[in-house]
């Protein structure tokens, strides 16, 4: 039975919660989660959690904020005037977007909408936060050469990129 390691393509379900236990997200309601291990398509925590498992393996993990979406950054928060989102009707609080920066496209989060200033973040939404995993292996199989060159799984169909 294989295991879990480098170029594996694994397949799961998991749910993480917060240090509250509150549930934050699950695959349980989506279907399972497919990944190529050891291409950083997982938070380093639970990526190094799965090494060595195998199919049929269940397990909950503690993972520090360090380990999953790492600390918040508060330069990561800026405040601009709301004549930058003209374009964007029903602007509101929890609205996601992107934007171009010189580092690239940025993803976003609106914070507050203010006499006319809006805050936006860009840390991830778990940045800062301590998370636990419970996780359900479901399939482990080895990676097929396309898709290690990619560095991520294709679908039953092959690649669609």
């Amino acid at each position: 039975m294989s295991t879990i390691e480098k170029d594996s393509v694994v397949e799961l379900h998991y749910t993480v919660k917060d240090h509250d236990g509150e549930t934050l997200e699950s695959s349980r309601e989506n279907g399972t989660l497919h990944y190529l291990h050891g291409h950083n398509n997982l938070i380093p925590g639970l990526e190094n959690a799965l090494v060595g498992r195998k199919a049929g393996d269940t397990f909950i993990v503690d993972i520090v904020a360090d380990e999953a979406y790492g600390q918040r950054d508060e330069t990561m928060v800026h405040t601009v005037d709301i004549e930058s989102f003209a374009h964007i009707e029903d602007l509101s609080v929890g609205m996601r977007l992107q934007g171009q920066t010189d580092q690239g496209v940025v993803a976003f989060m609106v914070t507050d909408i203010t006499d006319g200033k809006v805050t936006v973040d860009a840390n991830h939404p778990l940045a800062g936060m301590d998370l636990k995993f419970d996780v359900d292996v479901v399939s482990v199989r080895d990676a097929s050469a396309e898709e290690i060159e990619h560095g991520h799984v294709h679908g039953p169909g092959g690649h669609h990129h």
